[in-house]
């Protein structure tokens, strides 16, 4: 079973979206972006980062998958963790990999995973259909400048001088102070009413786009089916929960495990390669799953903390 494609489903509606035994994908929500340099701007997102130290399960992945591949939560959990499994040997002999859609791990020269986020897809919903944009470089008028540079060069004078009284002027002269106290007044009762018609404007258009969003709908891919194990049983019952020991890329090195897990008494066995080739071998099968739990507990204590339990589709 792939898992890749519910943790991508699970971050657009979490914060956090753990993956038992492997780590935590963590989001958090970066406002818009403007790049100066090429005037640039990026809608508002979720950056994706991942913390190797949050191991333990929320059940929040294992209960997704089991409602959307409409199976039991356990199978659920054996299913996740035989995924972790493979993932944690593609380190290890490749040192690289990728989960689509949300980005890449890879070792360092220290052994500690380091986390690559893509950047094609945007997780955050309320940006749904907002994709970053080039605006032209914003220009003063070149009219201004030439202003300035006119008054700098050739400043005005005043030079007083001596006439003769004329009355008419005094009335002129009320007249414009009269002008110039209108235009004070309403001046500003006309840029409230520009700033209004404005508001009107920016509201409606607002009201547009939430109506958009609101209609978009989201398409993601279907579930990817779920992986049968088949293990035959030895005996006339079903014993389909399985302790796994371990899974061999070469057969001697199952049998030598197998060898030594029967010498320290388990009834070890192995089954059928898988289809990457590899070689499993099982401390015991069991008919119930608190069965194999009570032994897989006492398997961890005493022999390997790393046993886990396989569970059989029916």
């Amino acid at each position: 079973m792939k898992i890749e494609l519910y943790i991508a489903q699970l971050l657009y509606r979490y914060q956090c979206v753990t993956v038992p035994g492997f780590g935590a994908f963590l989001t958090e929500i970066q406002s818009a972006q403007l790049n100066e340099s090429t005037n640039s701007f990026s809608p508002p997102k979720k950056m994706i980062a991942f913390n190797a130290n949050l191991k333990n399960n929320d059940g929040l992945l294992a209960n997704h998958i089991a409602s959307a591949e409409k199976t039991s939560y356990e199978y659920a959990v054996s299913a996740i963790q035989y995924e972790v499994f493979n993932w944690k040997k593609a380190l290890e002999e490749n040192e690289l990999f990728s989960i689509k859609n949300v980005g890449d791990l890879r070792l360092n020269a220290d052994k500690n995973i380091v986390f690559t986020p893509y950047d094609q897809t945007n997780y955050l919903i309320s940006s749904f259909g907002l994709a970053p944009f080039v605006s032209p470089l914003v220009k003063r008028e070149i009219f201004e400048k030439e202003l300035e540079a006119i008054e700098d060069k050739a400043p005005i004078a005043l030079v007083p001088e001596t006439r003769t009284a004329n009355p008419y002027l005094k009335y002129a002269a009320i007249f414009v102070l009269g002008l110039g106290l209108a235009g004070s007044v309403g001046y500003p009762m006309y840029q409230n009413q520009i700033a209004s018609e404005t508001i009107l404007v920016e509201t409606a258009v607002q009201k547009q786009v939430q109506n958009k969003i609101q209609q978009a709908t989201f398409f993601i891919e279907s579930p990817v089916p779920a992986v049968t194990l088949s293990v035959k049983s030895t005996t006339e019952t079903k014993m389909p929960y399985h302790i796994m020991a371990g899974v061999y890329r070469e057969e001697k090195n199952a049998n030598k495990t197998l060898r030594i897990l029967n010498r320290l008494g388990y009834d070890a066995k192995r089954i059928a390669p898988n289809k990457n080739g590899f070689f499993p071998v099982l401390y015991g099968s069991y008919s119930t799953i608190a069965e194999a739990e009570k032994a897989k507990q006492e398997i961890q204590e005493k022999h390997n903390p790393e046993a886990w339990i396989l569970i059989e589709s029916l």
